[in-house]
């Protein structure tokens, strides 16, 4: 019944994003003059009609476009068949499927753009902004940091989100990806390593395992971090728990350039204005969501021992009110000597809440 109610609910949510976006355009069709889209009439005409014009058209190609994001977000069916496939822009990646949940992995950074549970409830958020063929890093989904955090020596959180990932294994429901040094990556950091992703899709959790090798004799120093991008049904409807209060964190928002050391006195974070800190020494943080009545535990099990909070508040560009990013990091560096390894290991468990 409660799968039944909820396509029910998407029908209706597609046909009013259908209404709306009709609406729109008809009414900047039935306001506007065609001149009022031309460059040279953009220049010569300083009417305040040909400007409402204009403007009303911008809004309404804005809302068509943030309705589409949403519908193709929401989604027909909980799942489909699984494999290897290309979106319209021509990046591959790989859908996984078991019983009803599903996700999906792009090779182009490694990254998770998707977790449905069985219910079809998405809890993984890409930017409407983000670019999808390859032009830059996807903005959103489980986006690695690699081998740096934040600016740094290299360029901003390293190079594994903006290089393609090989296909080392795969079935239904697990991939296992690969990156290895390349020229590009050897003109910035030359060093002997190779990273394997893995992505088990489990009954009732998203299971990842970043695993890193070096595959030299001198030893090298990383951070790592998922720069993780979960999706909220709104801001106000969120709040985040787990051993926050009393832990120092860095607020990069104030104190200047450096940020400012400061203690959370709260056992439950809620998001009212920009965020960027960095929680040293927690990573057991939890999502929970009223708007969906469910949570989302993010469970770092090995490696990954901070947790990061980032949000633009405000930011209607980047669909602010919708996501949140609770990262998984390593902040302080990993010296890892030669023909040793280490594994960041995270899994995202959604219940009822």
């Amino acid at each position: 019944k409660l799968v039944e109610k909820r396509k029910k609910l998407e029908k209706t949510m597609k046909l009013s994003f259908t209404l709306i976006a009709s609406t729109l355009v008809s009414s900047a069709a039935f306001n506007s003059a065609p001149t009022a889209f031309t460059p040279s009439a953009r220049v010569l005409s300083r009417s305040s009609k040909s400007l409402v014009s204009l403007e009303g058209s911008r809004r309404s190609q804005k809302y068509i476009t943030r309705s589409k994001w949403a519908e193709a977000r929401m989604g027909e069916s909980p799942a489909s068949e699984s494999g290897l496939m290309t979106n319209d822009d021509g990046l591959k990646y790989v859908k996984l499927v078991k019983g009803d949940s599903s996700a999906e992995v792009y090779l182009f950074g490694g990254v998770v753009t998707s977790y449905k549970d069985a219910e079809g409830t998405e809890f993984i958020a890409v930017r409407p902004d983000a670019k999808m063929d390859g032009s830059k890093p996807i903005s959103g989904g489980l986006s690695h940091c690699w081998p740096q955090f934040g600016p740094g020596e290299i360029q901003q959180h390293g190079f594994a989100r903006n290089v393609d990932w090989t296909v080392k294994s795969m079935s239904d429901s697990e991939l296992v990806l690969e990156m290895a040094p390349s020229d590009y990556s050897k003109a910035m950091w030359d060093k002997e390593f190779l990273c394997t992703f893995s992505v088990n899709l489990e009954d009732d959790k998203l299971a990842t395992k970043m695993l890193v090798d070096n595959k030299g004799e001198e030893s090298f120093d990383f951070q790592a971090a998922l720069h993780s991008y979960f999706t909220v049904s709104s801001l106000d409807k969120l709040e985040i728990t787990g051993s926050f209060e009393g832990k120092e964190f860095l607020n990069k928002m104030a104190g200047g350039d450096d940020g400012e050391m400061q203690t959370e006195d709260r056992s439950a974070i809620t998001i009212s204005e920009e965020y960027d800190r960095v929680y040293t020494g927690v990573n057991d943080p939890v999502l929970k969501d009223a708007g969906t009545g469910k949570t989302l535990s993010v469970l770092n099990t090995a490696g990954y021992e901070d947790t990061v909070l980032w949000n633009p508040y405000g930011s209607e560009a980047m669909g602010y009110n919708n996501f949140v990013c609770v990262e998984s990091a390593k902040f302080t560096p990993v010296t890892l000597e030669g023909g040793q390894s280490w594994s960041g290991d995270m899994a995202l468990k959604p219940e009822k809440l």
